[in-house]
C-alpha cells in the first residue's frame, strides 16, 4: 500500500469503527478465509456529468471527492489499468473479466477515446481471458454515431430511466431544468432496432414511492430491455430514505411490479431483483449487491487511477470508497485485503446480531451494504430498508411457496 500514500491519496478514516477500525483481516486469513477475485471493474473515464439528477449519489451526497479528480481519463492511467485486470485475470486464471465504462457520464469522452480505450483494453487481454465490456449511460448522446462505433467494438449499453416521460424529468434532468426523456427514448428506439438490440444490455431504474409503480413497469417494458435493474435509493441510518406515512412504501412499490410480472403470461423481461429473491429462497445464489450472502467482486478505477471500493459508498461519508492504493503502484490484489472490501466478501460473518436473528438474512444478506451504515458506529447494521426488504421476500416467497405446492398437488 506504500505506493498510495506516497502519493498522498487518502485512505479510508472516518467515525466508521466497522470495517476500517475493528475487522481483523490477519485473523480471517488465519482462519482459512480467502479472498474472491474481483471480476468486475469500474472504469471513471469522465468524472463530470451532463445531467444534475437529484439522487446521484456522486454530486449530491456525502463524498465529494469528484471535485479534485480529473474530468477525462488519461490514456497512461487506462493502459496501467489494463494492465492491473490483465494481472489479476492471469494471476487468478480467470476466464472472464468484465469492464465497465462509467462516470460521471463515459459518453462524454467521446466515440473517438473510447474505441480507443476498448481497443487498448482487449490487446492487454489478448491470450489471457475474455474481457465483456459495457457501458452504463444516461443515453442522452447516445446517437447513431455513437452506438455503431461502441456495438462495432463490442460493447454493450445499459441505460438509465426511471418510468415515465414526467416521472423521469422529475428527477433526472439537465442543469437548466429541463427534462432527459426525449433524448433518452430516441437513443432507446435506436438500440431496439435489429441492428442494435444484440448491444442492449438493459435498463436500471431507481425506485420512487411516489410514482404509479404499473405505469412505470409498463414504460419501460415498451423497449423490450433484456433485463431491468430496480434500485432502491441510497439512504443510510445517518440520512434516511423519504418514507411518508406508509411504513414499507418502496416494498410496496416493487410487490405492485413483482405481481405484475410474475402473473403475465410469459416472461417479458429478466428482473435481477425477483429473480435473485427467487433463486436465494431455494437455496441459489444471487447476482447483485442488494441481496444475498455471495461475495462482492467488484473495484473501481477513478479518473486519477486511484483503486476505490464500490462507489456507491459515496453515499455514506466522505473517503468511504478510498483504499489509499492506485494503478500505478498497486496490483489490484492488494485491495482484496482491504478490511472494506473483505467486509463485503465474508457473508454473514459481516451482519449483525441483528440480521443474523431474522429468519429471512440468507436471502437478504443484511441488504446493500451502503444501507447498513450509520456514523459511529459503521456498516455492521440492517439495512436502512430493512422492513421493507423483510416485506418484499415474504411476499415473493409466499407466492413462489404456494405455485409450487399447487404444482406438487396437481401432479400427484
Amino acid at each position: 500500500m506504500a505506493g498510495g500514500h506516497a502519493l498522498g491519496l487518502p485512505v479510508a478514516r472516518s467515525k466508521a469503527t466497522w470495517p476500517d477500525e475493528s475487522l481483523d483481516v490477519d485473523a480471517l486469513r488465519a482462519d482459512g478465509w480467502r479472498p474472491t477475485p474481483f471480476r468486475d471493474v469500474v472504469l471513471k473515464v469522465h468524472q463530470r456529468c451532463n445531467l444534475a439528477c437529484d439522487y446521484c449519489y456522486v454530486y449530491t451526497m456525502a463524498d465529494q471527492s469528484w471535485r479534485d479528480r480529473p474530468s477525462l481519463m488519461e490514456r497512461q492511467t487506462w493502459l496501467a489499468t489494463a494492465d492491473r485486470m490483465a494481472e489479476h485475470a492471469r494471476a487468478h486464471a480467470l476466464t472472464a473479466m468484465r469492464l465497465v465504462l462509467h462516470g460521471g457520464e463515459p459518453l462524454l469522452a467521446g466515440a473517438d477515446r473510447l474505441t480507443a480505450l476498448v481497443h487498448d483494453f482487449r490487446t492487454a487481454f489478448d491470450g489471457i481471458c475474455r474481457l465483456d465490456v459495457r457501458a452504463q449511460t444516461n443515453a442522452v448522446l447516445l446517437d447513431e454515431a455513437m452506438l455503431s462505433r461502441l456495438h462495432a467494438h463490442g460493447v454493450t449499453i445499459g441505460v438509465s430511466l426511471d418510468g415515465t416521460a414526467s416521472d423521469n424529468d422529475r428527477h433526472r434532468r439537465y442543469a437548466d431544468g429541463r427534462g432527459s426523456f426525449a433524448a433518452v427514448d430516441r437513443a432507446l428506439r435506436l438500440l431496439g432496432t435489429p441492428r442494435h438490440r444484440p448491444a442492449f444490455a438493459g435498463l436500471l431504474c431507481t425506485v420512487d414511492p411516489a410514482t404509479d409503480p404499473l405505469a412505470c413497469y409498463e414504460s419501460l417494458l415498451r423497449y423490450e430491455p433484456p433485463m431491468i435493474d430496480f434500485l432502491l435509493p441510497h439512504a443510510n441510518w445517518s440520512e434516511p430514505p423519504a418514507r411518508g406515512t406508509a411504513a414499507t412504501p418502496h416494498a410496496d412499490w416493487l410487490i405492485s411490479i413483482f405481481d405484475r410480472w410474475y402473473d403475465a403470461p410469459r416472461q417479458e423481461t429478466s428482473v435481477r431483483l425477483f429473480e435473485d429473491v427467487i433463486a436465494l429462497a431455494l437455496g441459489g445464489a444471487g447476482r447483485s449487491e442488494q441481496i444475498g450472502l455471495s461475495p462482492v467482486a467488484v473495484v473501481v478505477v477513478e479518473t486519477d487511477g486511484a483503486i476505490e471500493q464500490a462507489d456507491s459508498l459515496k453515499s455514506t461519508y466522505p473517503g468511504a470508497c478510498a483504499t489509499g492504493l492506485t494503478v500505478f503502484a498497486d496490483p489490484l490484489d492488494a485491495a482484496l485485503r482491504h478490511p472494506g472490501v473483505v467486509a463485503r466478501q465474508i457473508g454473514r460473518a459481516a451482519l449483525c446480531d441483528t440480521c443474523l436473528s431474522c429468519p429471512a438474512h440468507a436471502i437478504c444478506g443484511g441488504g446493500h451494504y451502503a444501507h447498513r451504515f450509520r456514523a459511529g458506529d459503521g456498516f455492521r447494521n440492517p439495512s436502512v430498508y430493512c422492513a421493507d426488504m423483510l416485506r418484499l421476500i415474504r411476499h415473493v416467497t409466499r407466492r413462489v411457496a404456494s405455485d409450487l405446492e399447487t404444482r406438487m398437488r396437481t401432479r400427484s
